[in-house]
Parts: C-alpha cells; sequence; structure tokens
C-alpha cells in the first residue's frame, strides 16, 4: 500500500506523476484530488499515495476520459469492494463515446479529403481557399443551435 506521509513538493509530484504542476492545482479544485498538505513555508506537499492517484488521473484522461467519468472511476474506487461492476458501465460509456468520435471523425477525414481534391496541384491558384469561401457562402447561418457536447 502506498504511504500516505506527504513529502514531494509540487515540482517533485509533477515529475514522478506526469501530470503538470498546473494541472495538480486544477485537479485539486476539481475535487480529483485532496489538496495537498502544506508546510510552514506554505508549499504544497504531496504522498505516494497522491502519486499514485494522480498517475491514475493521468492514464484516464490519456484514454481521453472526461473529468466526470475520472472523478466516477475514482469514486468507485473510494466506496467499498467495486463488485458491482459499476466501473464496467461507466467505460461502456466511454466506448459508445470514443465510438461516436471515430464515425464524426471519419466523416471530418471524408471532407477534408474532398477539400484537399480541390487543390491537384495545375494552374497558378490553389482552390482550397476557394473552396473554403464556396462552403462558407452556402452554409445557412445557424439559430443559435447548442453547441455539440464537449467530452472533457
Amino acid at each position: 500500500m502506498a504511504e500516505h506521509h506527504p513529502r514531494h513538493r509540487i515540482g517533485d509530484a509533477a515529475r514522478l506523476s506526469g501530470v503538470s504542476a498546473a494541472n495538480i492545482r486544477y485537479y485539486e479544485k476539481e475535487g480529483l484530488l485532496a489538496p495537498g498538505v502544506r508546510g510552514g513555508n506554505s508549499y504544497r506537499f504531496y504522498s505516494e499515495s497522491d502519486l499514485h492517484r494522480l498517475r491514475f488521473i493521468r492514464l484516464c484522461r490519456a484514454m481521453d476520459m472526461s473529468l466526470d467519468e475520472v472523478r466516477t472511476l475514482l469514486a468507485l474506487d473510494m466506496a467499498a469492494g467495486g463488485t458491482d461492476h459499476a466501473a464496467c458501465a461507466t467505460l461502456d460509456d466511454h466506448l459508445q463515446h470514443v465510438r461516436t468520435r471515430l464515425a464524426e471523425l471519419a466523416t471530418l477525414e471524408q471532407e477534408l479529403l474532398a477539400l484537399r481534391a480541390r487543390c491537384d496541384g495545375t494552374g497558378g491558384q490553389c482552390h482550397v481557399i476557394e473552396a473554403l469561401h464556396e462552403r462558407a457562402d452556402a452554409e445557412p447561418v445557424p439559430a443559435l443551435a447548442p453547441l455539440a457536447r464537449r467530452h472533457v
């Protein structure tokens, strides 16, 4: 089991966990990490347990999990046992998000390829900018449509 005695200043915690000092402060603000213990000199200090938690968060974020998904997994970890497979449900939801995003990226790739095909290297002018202007003129102005849900 990781020790709980705080001994790493925030810069060392950042280096040892792979999470920037700014993100450590942000995760504290978001409640994903307990605030570092303050020493007499007001430096923040972090324990090995804190470093493990930061690496856990970094791993989840590297898999593009939102802060809410990370929060859910951390809460499940803190709950006794974790035998009800709730973590699997969180992972299944995230997999659905990833699959949706993959479909969106495939569509984006096709749009970019079509746009790139407009500039075939012939003539004196690249037609990519022209094509973007044409598309901008053809796009209807949305009636304050809600922005797509961002997965953060």
